[in-house]
């Protein structure tokens, strides 16, 4: 019954010999985990049942004493030593369980180890055993005790030491003087258990034992208790305290009179007459004012033959019939009747007759109850059942309850619309075929009618209500030309096992049909959604496999060529620029992908800080300015339309759409045309905000209508790279439809073939009144700025990448910064906490790193006791790009967050502004 699961520590054990533990299959009903170690530790001791300790040729005082400081006070332990390593031992002995002599074949080791195993099983049969025995003792009323031949109690259960007021420690070990508070022992309890031992067989007795409360009476049941060679060692006692129960007994004959005097004068009554019916033996009045009569007298003289005069005319046959049933003494029947008094009242009378003997003669002794209050009860608990059943059923068109077996039933509830006829189908008493039959002839759509009859048949019904309670079919009806889906129910009732009765109901479903209809449809919409979706990004796949390669293709190739022309510099300068441009067009395609990818599960949020539309248009247009002029297109972006430029909004994701949209106008636009950003406020803003809109136009190419309806799905492109030339993911004009909708703004296109194309965007975005002071504040910060003013500090770069510490190495000398490094957070704190707190002026902190990562390592560097070493300026340098990245590592103690690959003057901007 029990499970007992065993970890196993295996402490300098030998390889063959733990193969062998881990490899014995544990006995039912063990189940083993074996884990080894070299030298005591203290978590794997602490955690295991059974330990195996090896301390040949080490010092194994040392090493046991090390085991048993950390182990479970219970758990096994087994030493394996050398012969002259037992005295060492023997302080131990107490608490090893074996120790096996050393040196051990494997044969050798798998037999003490499977003895082992056996004597932790019997060691857990002799626990589950003496578990079963105080169960059942100790939960049993009874008394019972273990007693030696010299009357000494060694073992008692919890109600002996409740019948004797002691606990066990004070009763176990002792005589029965002590345990029952009396001079001597009992000389009637002695002779039974001298008896007991003499014939070896169990004696049952009523004994009465001297108490110091007085005396008690105990029905005892002793048996012997035998030693291992078969003699008699002791007894067994179980005893019941019937004290009580003979106190009970003067009271129940005493009670039992008191019974049959209430009896005789309750409001039941009782006749005896004889088993003719000629001969009244006795009457009660109580049965006398229930028939309506004022004496026996008045009772025989009525005309008393079997059924009294005044039980109606209807009911005395059916008594009479009930009456005729008793064949032998002891048979009873009980029935209800009616019976009319003089004054024309109508009492409802439960009777019960039963044929008994008195003095040799049968006779029958009949009781009758006045239940007429009962009754009216009844009538109106079951005209409120009935309506209880018409509520609950209030959506069905008809319930009807029915037997199997027979096919009989009856209506519980008809729908009152005439125009379904239901009431001419289901009326006075059913049959479940006729009614079947005529209601699939009358209503039910012709190719449902068959499905319907199979399933409602009474063969089929008492199968399937066989296997649940319940079953359920739908089909359809047919009325003036209209459908209706209905669904009927089958529920079964009462007993299965005794009778096969059911409740049917049918009731209309159209409604939850028809809306389930149209949520599959729609399911089914989304469905083919999702597959043009899969295509597109099927599509976009292949798509990307060139735009990826392009770029790639153009860093290796002037890779080679830049080492195949070391020797001329202007070429060499030449390629990497191009290797410089073609580096940043994959890493936007990358963010591209990666910027959808996290809006789709949900993983952006928006991050709405002060900000100046102004200054945002103006940054932007800084931005696309240039590019603009090197393709030779005129940009121009108008404010004037703003009245309250301060806002509170997410400036880089704002920045974000727009350059997603002036990028395409770049990219699509010919030489000589006109791109133009216009913003103005407009009507219908809610108090405290404004309401924004943004128009980005162009006079490029333009896009073909059908475009125009998916140029917002992800991965759309009208055209691929291979035919236009013009790389990108299509995912730009997602993103930036997601970052509208997140924002609850709304973005809208017009674009014709040849002749342009117009966004407008519209956005609700808070008012700032703080707007012009925090631009102040930013404008002073900026003129106090101290760019490349800390040139020659010391730099801790910490980053496990080779690659990557060999770049911003060179990066940072050949500013004139002094560079140390570590390769894991580990080093860096080691390296930090060695140094003291001149030593570096910043950290350059990686965050992706073994042994310990970037936010550890800042972690323990904040926590240093140096206070002025723990304050050392720490900065995040992380392929590990976005927001949520940088909150992270401003929550756990860094300064500033930049990411890879490294932009230089990013870079060189955030030590300037960390180091001033």
């Amino acid at each position: 019954m029990y499970h007992c699961p065993v970890n196993i520590c295996l402490v300098g054990v030998a390889d063959e010999c733990a193969h062998i533990v881990a490899t014995t299959e544990p006995l039912h009903p063990f189940s083993h985990q074996v884990f080894r170690t070299d030298d005591p530790n203290a978590a794997e001791v602490a955690r295991a049942e059974a330990l195996f300790i090896d301390v040949t040729d080490r010092d194994a005082a040392a090493l046991v004493g090390a085991v048993l400081e950390h182990k479970k006070h219970w758990a096994k332990l087994v030493v394996i030593a050398h012969h002259e390593q037992v005295p060492e031992l023997a302080a131990f002995f107490d608490a090893i369980a074996d120790i096996w002599i050393a040196p051990l074949s494997t044969q050798e080791f798998t037999y003490r180890y499977t003895h082992w195993q056996h004597l932790c099983r019997r060691d857990a049969d002799a626990w589950e055993t003496e578990q079963f025995l105080e169960a059942t003792i100790n939960s049993i009323p009874c008394l019972v005790w273990y007693k030696s031949k010299d009357g000494i109690h060694h073992k008692v259960n919890d109600a002996f030491c409740a019948t004797v007021n002691k606990e066990k420690d004070d009763v176990q070990g002792r005589g029965h003087a002590y345990i029952w508070d009396v001079e001597a022992d009992d000389p009637a309890c002695i002779e039974s258990e001298r008896q007991v031992m003499e014939s070896k067989s169990t004696i049952v007795s009523e004994e009465v034992v001297q108490t110091g409360d007085g005396t008690r009476l105990l029905t005892t049941y002793k048996s012997p208790l035998y030693n291992v060679d078969g003699s008699v060692m002791g007894t067994v006692g179980v005893a019941i305290d019937v004290t009580q129960e003979r106190a009970y007994e003067g009271e129940i004959v005493e009670k039992n009179r008191t019974l049959e005097t209430i009896f005789t004068t309750m409001e039941c009554g009782v006749i005896t007459h004889s088993q003719d019916g000629s001969r009244v033996v006795g009457v009660n009045q109580a049965a006398l004012n229930i028939l309506g009569y004022e004496s026996e007298e008045d009772l025989v003289a009525g005309g008393f033959d079997m059924v009294a005069h005044s039980v109606l005319p209807e009911d005395a046959d059916r008594l009479r019939a009930a009456i005729a049933t008793l064949k032998n003494v002891g048979d009873s029947v009980s029935t209800e009747y009616r019976v009319r008094h003089d004054n024309g009242d109508i009492l409802h009378v439960l009777g019960n007759v039963k044929l008994i003997e008195n003095d040799g003669e049968p006779m029958y002794q009949r009781f009758l109850l006045d239940y007429t209050d009962r009754k009216l009860a009844e009538v109106q608990k079951e005209r409120h059942q009935k309506e209880l059943i018409h509520a609950l059923s209030e959506d069905y068109l008809i319930v009807c309850s029915f037997n199997l077996d027979t096919g009989e039933g009856v209506p519980l509830r008809v729908s009152g619309d005439e125009t379904r006829h239901l009431d001419d189908l289901f009326c006075g008493t059913l049959m479940l075929e006729r009614c079947i039959d005529e209601y699939l002839a009358s209503a039910v759509h012709e190719d449902d009618r068959a499905t319907l009859g199979e399933a409602l048949s009474a063969q089929n019904l008492r199968r399937a209500l066989a296997e649940t309670t319940r079953i359920h079919v739908n089909y359809r009806t047919e009325r003036d030309g209209d459908v209706e889906y209905c669904q009927a129910t089958a529920v079964r009732t009462g007993d299965w096992a005794e009778g096969h009765d059911i409740v049917l109901g049918f009731r209309s479903v159209d409604a939850q049909t028809r809306d389930e209809m149209k949520r599959r449809a729609l399911l089914e919409e989304a469905l083919d959604q999702a597959n043009k979706a899969s295509a597109a990004k099927s599509a976009f796949l292949s798509n990307m496999s060139h735009d990826i390669r392009t770029p790639m293709n153009a860093i290796v190739g002037f890779t080679t060529l830049a080492g195949s022309r070391i020797d001329q510099p202007e070429k060499v300068r030449e390629y990497l620029d191009k290797i410089q441009s073609s580096s940043t067009h994959l890493l936007s395609l990358i963010n591209d992908i990666l910027d959808m990818s996290r809006i789709e599960s949900g993983k952006v949020a928006l991050d709405e800080q002060p900000c100046s539309l102004v200054d945002l248009l103006d940054d932007l247009y800084s931005i696309v300015q240039a590019e603009a002029s090197a393709r030779q297109l005129y940009l121009t972006v108008n404010t004037s339309g703003l009245a309250h430029p301060n806002v509170r909004c997410d400036k880089l994701r704002i920045n974000q759409i727009l350059l997603n949209l002036l990028g395409n106008s770049l990219k699509f636009t010919k030489p000589g045309g006109f791109i133009k950003v216009n913003v103005e406020e407009v009507p219908g803003a809610p108090e405290g905000y404004g309401r924004y809109r943004f128009t980005v136009s162009d006079t490029g190419i333009g896009m073909s209508p059908e475009f125009v309806d998916h140029i917002f799905d992800p991965f759309e492109r009208e055209r691929t790279s291979t035919i236009s030339g013009i790389q990108g993911t299509g995912l730009g004009m997602s993103i930036t439809k997601n970052l509208v909708d997140m924002m609850h703004g709304t973005i809208a296109v017009e674009s014709k073939k040849g002749v342009g194309s117009l966004f407008t965007i519209e956005l609700t975005l808070a008012l700032d009144a703080r707007g012009e002071g925090a631009a102040r504040v930013r404008a002073e910060k900026a003129a106090h700025a101290h760019p490349h003013a800390v040139h020659g500090s010391r730099i801790l770069l910490v980053d496990d990448n080779d690659l990557n510490r060999e770049i911003a190495i060179t990066l940072l000398e050949d500013e004139g910064f002094a560079v140390e490094y570590a390769v894991d957070g580990q080093e860096a704190v080691d390296k930090l906490r060695a140094s003291g707190a001149d030593h570096f002026q910043l950290v350059l902190m990686d965050v992706q790193m073994p042994v310990m990562n970037g936010y550890e390592a800042t972690r323990a560097i904040r926590n240093l006791d140096d206070e002025r070493l723990a304050r050392i300026p720490i900065l995040a340098m992380t392929a590990d790009a976005f927001e949520e990245d940088r909150q992270k590592a401003l929550r756990c103690g860094m300064n500033g967050h930049l990411t890879k690959p490294i932009e230089i003057s990013k870079l060189f901007e955030a030590l300037d502004t960390v180091l001033a």
